[in-house]
């Protein structure tokens, strides 16, 4: 088992920026990598970023230059630091952890940006 605890999200002006984190506990130690997904509002959830426990980071063509994921494994903690944020970013962003055979999500934080 895993458990995934989000927090960060919030309200934040066209241009803004928020960093995001995801603490991760339990069986940390079958992790293969952890990443980030958003569900907009009547629409699918969407992946965003994923890094693996080697470093090796992919993101969706949408956030490239403006999203960063880290992880800082001595606290089992996953960010996403988002910056020069735009409306269509408004999403609730959800944490996953895939193991062996599983994969778990976080109980989501809600982003929205307006101005």
């Amino acid at each position: 088992q895993v458990r995934l605890v989000e927090s960060g999200g919030g309200l934040v002006q066209p241009g803004g920026s928020l960093r995001l984190s995801c603490a991760a506990s339990g069986s940390i130690f079958n992790i293969n990598r952890l990443g980030w997904y958003r569900q907009a509002p009547g629409t699918q959830r969407e992946f965003v970023a994923t890094i693996t426990s080697g470093g090796s980071t992919v993101y969706a063509d949408s956030v490239k230059g403006r999203f960063t994921i880290s992880s800082d494994n001595g606290k089992n903690t996953v960010y996403l630091q988002m910056n020069n944020l735009k409306p269509e970013d408004t999403a609730v962003y959800y944490c996953n952890a895939v193991l062996p055979l599983q994969y778990y999500w976080g109980q989501g934080t809600q982003v929205t940006v307006s101005s």
